[in-house]
């Protein structure tokens, strides 16, 4: 599975990309057929001020989740969660 990241008016750290590797390429394990995975970070005006917004392709359909947060870690902590629940809902589905 491809993760891509695009940081949006800054540059993100390899720490941080490190991160997103190690917390989103578990995804796998819940969906195994990911086509790919688009990570966009981005600062905002407001004090939880880090957004994360993650796209999922899997085949047939896109699972979007979006998180504002005071870290970008626990905002993709927070949508690798919600995103386990979405990829075993979809397989249950699929394979009913």
């Amino acid at each position: 599975m491809e993760i891509k990241v695009q940081s949006i008016k800054f540059n993100a750290d390899q720490k941080l990309l490190d991160f997103i590797d190690r917390k989103l390429g578990k995804i796998n394990k819940f969906y195994e057929d990911v086509i790919r995975t688009e990570v966009n970070l981005s600062l905002l005006a407001d004090p939880a001020n880090k957004n994360v917004k993650v796209r999922v392709f899997i085949p047939g359909n896109e699972l979007v989740v979006e998180r504002n947060a005071d870290t970008f870690e626990s905002a993709i902590v927070d949508c690798a969660g919600v995103l386990k629940d979405l990829l075993v809902s979809e397989k249950e589905k699929r394979y009913k």
